[in-house]
């Protein structure tokens, strides 16, 4: 089977604060890479309750520092809060401590709603049009010989790998055309999947970075004992996800009983569309699920997912997803 990565925000559970978050993501990234995970991602969210990765490079060098092995990057940096210069900085810094180890998935969405995205004193519209060139001038930056005058120390010279996420055809089309790994947020945002993946895979230009197409896809699993148990478990995540869209972001709640059948029917098809990439059972409906994703859409890699409210569970959840491949 294709290797499986983790996708981890860091969530903040009800009753708990950013402090345990952080332990939780630790002690999780350490279990991950016993159970043989590829690569460990934090994602770059702001204002969010419920989700502790803001600061996603200096979280990014805490997991590092307690792992050994496993790959550590964001998933994504969004490019438009910042300039490149800063994230060629903090990479190459990243990179310096940890060699080899270092990925920098790239975002053009802000990442949170538009008064916190103004409050990171950026201009929304100008810097989402300017996303391809902030990238090659970050690529350029860390790069061995950059054309430009300005110096990234650190970061000349580290050639951190770079990839392109996204949710629509946009990235697909930046990604073949740098010829950059491409990674589709369809554990939140499905609905361009397989249309992003036929533009990228048809379009793909060889780069110094990489000879041919790579995908990764992000999938939800919500694994345990049994399939009623995992059910209840998932219902956290379905949870904040209702509220998040209903603009009521919250701290990840604790699992309800019947969630589905106590929301309205808008909630259920807000429901239905993010988990139609989504695993939630025992082992075996985990297997099926993740080989029948697999071989529609021919992934080379997944990016798994799984916010559940007890860590415990969730570190169980994700050992059950490694050893179904």
């Amino acid at each position: 089977m294709i290797p499986f990565s983790v996708l981890d925000l860091s969530p903040i559970t009800e009753g708990s604060d950013a402090g345990e978050s952080f332990r939780n993501t630790l002690a999780l990234a350490q279990h991950a890479e016993r159970w043989g995970y590829n690569r460990y991602w934090l994602a770059e969210h702001h204002g969010m309750p419920g989700i502790a990765s803001a600061a996603t490079s200096v979280l990014i060098g805490h997991v590092a520092g307690g792992t050994k092995t496993i790959r550590v990057g964001a998933g994504g940096i969004m490019l438009p809060n910042h300039s490149p210069l800063v994230i060629a900085e903090q990479f190459g810094t990243l990179e310096s401590l940890y060699p080899g180890r270092i990925d920098l998935g790239l975002g053009r969405a802000p990442g949170s709603d538009q008064a916190t995205a103004r409050a990171l004193r950026r201009n929304l519209m100008s810097d989402a049009d300017e996303f391809p060139r902030d990238v090659v001038e970050l690529m350029d930056l860390m790069s061995d010989q950059p054309r430009q005058a300005i110096r990234a120390v650190p970061g000349m010279g580290t050639n951190v790998p770079v990839w392109i996420l996204g949710s629509s055809t946009f990235g697909a089309q930046l990604a073949a055309m740098l010829g950059l790994p491409y990674a589709f947020a369809s554990h939140f945002a499905p609905q361009q999947l397989m249309q992003a993946i036929e533009i990228y895979r048809e379009t793909f230009k060889p780069s110094a970075q990489l000879a041919k197409p790579y995908v990764m896809l992000g999938f939800n699993v919500f694994a345990a004992d049994t399939d009623e148990e995992a059910q209840l478990r998932a219902t956290s995540m379905q949870q904040a996800f209702v509220n998040l869209r209903s603009g009521r972001p919250s701290k990840l709640p604790p699992p309800v009983a019947g969630y589905r059948e106590k929301v309205g029917p808008a909630e259920r098809a807000l429901l239905d569309s993010v988990l139609s990439c989504a695993a939630i059972g025992s082992a075996e409906t985990v297997r099926e699920s993740l080989r029948a994703f697999i071989a529609r859409t021919g992934a080379d890699e997944l990016m798994i997912a799984c916010n559940m409210f007890d860590p415990t569970h969730r570190r169980r959840s994700y050992e059950i997803a490694s050893q179904v491949r």
